[in-house]
């Protein structure tokens, strides 16, 4: 089966349905999300949004410290685009009635790590998902928008892989229905990515389920340059709990006050940056990991118990309800915490409209690397960058021409059989990414480096073999999705050959100049 829009976006998180209700007006568009409409990473943003909207505060204020915490990486045309255009998104998102936290009439504005003054607007402790509620609700009443739930992207389509003549262009997308189990195609002369990062690659994150870098594979396979995969950014302090699955810490806690401590109460941080806790978050996790480390402990302690309850109950009223259910009294008692791969900082190649390399297809959000984030994300800019290019984005898709568009034909499976042993999908999964946690997690060397690649030429061709032989399934095409970022990620890795940001190798402990990215080109399909 055929379905003809006029554009497709593949992800339901903040950055595709804020570019779907930018759209929806004036084109009829497709929002096809792998699993539910809320089941991605947007909605467990805890802190909140960065913009500079307090007296005080200046844009080249916001600038400055994005760059810091990029260090060096950060285009600044970029920087600043976002940042200039905060404040318009944070509005935009009230006018839809997002119901943002308030001091007396005015936006209550909290800190996180790297930032200079109060700039986070925010919901409590769970922004993300007040956004999402939000959002969802608008979206269901937008006409013009079609949401396709449990549909798995399998690819992009391009003329060139269809044998077109004429200059290369993406032409849709083909998309798996989980219900039935077929291979749908989706035809459209636009395309946006907004399908998340790839956290699911490490054994430990606190990224959902869904964030298996299907995005950033299918334009990679596409032909599109990606750039900086090395930098993957570990949340400093994740939930250390056996019933707690990938359960976030938010950086708010150490922005109002939360001391790291060692079982005996004693603070680290202080020893490792002279900003302790309100450091960047790859000076908080390698600070953690090298204590966790240096001392055998399974986790550190990050106490707030110093605020009053009623100062808990009223910023952090989701955290003290999860902790609280798991029998921790952050009143009273420091939380357990250890890093988890949090953010993907890297990601296919964009302008400053979200265009990739490939005509018609675009890239917002986590799936993307525009600049913004250099070596290192600072806190509460991901959910700004993701409506700041969606905007973006439906403005390039607005002002392009009109495109003929051919025939596209239907996914043939007709040569493949049922998979035989889903163990396979199964036991690869695991071992993925076991061996990136232990090889290319926070501290890296190239001997690390050369065992993961190693394993990822393997895991490549046996899954390769299982994709061309059998009938496509979710976790096949997720997994697939894994190793290729996977393989993308280590030998990003192997090409810095110095320690900046996100990326600390042991071999070159040192800045190297000048700062410059890391970009790989596909080979031409």
């Amino acid at each position: 089966m055929t379905h003809d829009f006029d554009v497709l976006i593949v992800g339901s998180g903040l950055a595709g349905l804020s570019a779907a209700l930018h759209l929806a007006p004036t084109h009829r568009v497709a929002v096809i999300t792998k699993r539910a409409i809320s089941d991605g990473s947007s909605g467990w943003a805890q802190g909140g949004i960065a913009a500079v909207l307090a007296d005080g505060d200046t844009f080249e204020a916001h600038i400055s410290d994005t760059l810091v915490a990029g260090a060096g990486l950060c285009d600044l045309a970029t920087t600043r685009f976002v940042v200039e255009n905060a404040p318009a998104a944070i509005a935009w998102l009230r006018e839809l009635g997002v119901p943002f936290s308030l001091e007396g009439d005015h936006l209550h504005l909290t800190r996180e790590g790297g930032h200079g003054a109060r700039r986070i607007a925010h919901v409590t402790d769970a922004t993300g998902a007040a956004v999402q509620r939000t959002l969802i609700d608008v979206v269901r009443s937008t006409p013009g928008i079609t949401v396709f739930e449990d549909h798995t992207l399998v690819d992009v389509i391009t003329s060139r892989k269809l044998g077109l003549p004429g200059p290369q262009r993406c032409l849709g997308l083909y998309a798996l229905d989980d219900a039935t189990d077929e291979v749908l195609t989706f035809r459209a002369p636009q395309t946006i990515l907004a399908t998340g990062g790839a956290g699911k690659v490490y054994l430990y994150t606190t990224n959902p389920d869904t964030a298996t870098g299907d995005g950033i594979a299918s334009a990679w396979r596409a032909g599109c340059r990606v750039a900086n995969l090395e930098f993957i950014q570990f949340h400093p302090t994740c939930l250390y709990h056996p019933l707690a699955k990938s359960y976030l810490i938010s950086e708010a806690v150490r922005g109002e006050g939360g001391q790291l401590k060692l079982p005996d109460g004693t603070r680290f941080m202080p020893g490792h940056d002279a900003r302790a806790e309100l450091a960047p978050r790859d000076v908080v996790a390698r600070a953690i990991d090298y204590e966790m480390k240096k001392r055998g402990l399974d986790c550190v302690h990050l106490d707030i118990s110093h605020q009053s309850p009623e100062f808990l109950h009223e910023h952090f009223p989701n955290i003290l309800a999860k902790c609280a259910g798991l029998g921790i009294d952050i009143t009273t008692q420091p939380i357990p915490v250890v890093p988890a791969a949090h953010y993907t900082c890297g990601g296919v190649l964009t302008d400053l409209a979200g265009r990739t390399d490939l005509p018609g297809l675009f890239a917002i959000g986590e799936t993307a690397c525009t600049g913004l984030h250099g070596a290192n994300r600072l806190a509460s800019n991901s959910l700004l960058e993701c409506m700041v290019f969606a905007r973006a984005a439906a403005q390039a898709i607005a002002a392009a021409p009109g495109a003929l568009m051919p025939d596209v034909p239907p996914w043939d499976d007709s040569r493949v059989t049922d998979a035989d042993e889903a163990v396979v999908i199964s036991h690869n999964w695991d071992e993925l990414r076991r061996f990136m946690w232990d090889y290319v997690g926070i501290v890296r060397t190239n001997k690390r480096l050369e065992r993961a690649a190693h394993r990822i030429t393997l895991l490549k061709t046996e899954i390769q073999e299982f994709y061309a032989n059998f009938h496509v399934t979710r976790d096949l095409l997720e997994l697939r999705n894994l190793v290729q970022v996977a393989d993308l990620i280590v030998r990003s890795a192997q090409l810095r050959r110095e320690s900046r940001g996100l990326h600390f190798s042991r071999d070159y402990p040192e800045l190297a100049a000048p700062a410059a990215p890391t970009i790989l080109v596909p080979p031409v399909a």
